[in-house]
């Protein structure tokens, strides 16, 4: 990539990111922050994101975590008095980052994430039991014992009502045809592998 790409990061973003083209149309008023549950978690709040963008901060906004925080409220959306798809750019500079390999380390929202897709990718539906077994031992067998423990009665809770069914252990319910799921997911990889920006 040329240095003269490089200092167009807001071009990069257009030309990479879901949605990336509306970030030039940002007026930096806020609401989008202040809509968001955790808003005040947030290293960057969406409007600095967008302004950083703008700026050519490439290393800063793509290594940073502010886009993994965002749940999917569309509370940003609803109220962004422009319409910007903000949920979809934070989504889509998320997944870019991630294509880079710049996901910050210890990234739990970004760990969650893979574990969910791997789960739902295997038979086209969630596995309930082992996506929640994955999730307590994605930390260590350590953690993943004292977190098990401390859920216990959920579970035992989840099995009294049929919320969840102990013989998913086995694999589960999958979607009427996988094989065609397996084949449409691996065309897509072809087709992300394709347009990949090499940097």
């Amino acid at each position: 990539m040329s240095n003269a790409y490089r200092n167009n990061f807001l071009r990069e973003v257009t030309a990479n990111v879901e949605e990336g083209e509306w970030v030039k149309m940002c007026m930096q008023c806020g609401v989008c922050s202040g809509s968001c549950p955790l808003g005040p978690h947030w290293e960057h709040p969406p409007q600095e994101i967008f302004m950083m963008i703008r700026a050519g901060k490439r290393e800063e906004v793509l290594k940073s975590n502010s886009m993994w925080y965002c749940t999917s409220c569309y509370n940003c959306i609803a109220r962004c008095p422009r319409g910007l798809p903000i949920t979809h750019i934070m989504h889509g500079l998320a997944h870019y980052a991630k294509r880079l390999g710049m996901v910050p380390q210890n990234q739990q929202t970004a760990k969650f994430a893979q574990k969910f897709w791997d789960n739902l990718t295997k038979k086209g539906r969630v596995n309930e039991l082992t996506l929640g077994l994955s999730l307590y031992f994605m930390n260590g067998f350590g953690e993943g014992v004292k977190t098990s423990l401390k859920m216990q009665g959920v579970g035992l809770g989840m099995l009294k009502t049929q919320r969840m069914d102990p013989l998913e252990i086995l694999g589960g319910h999958g979607c009427k045809d996988v094989a065609g799921l397996q084949a449409a997911l691996k065309k897509a990889r072809q087709i992300e592998e394709a347009k990949a920006v090499k940097v």
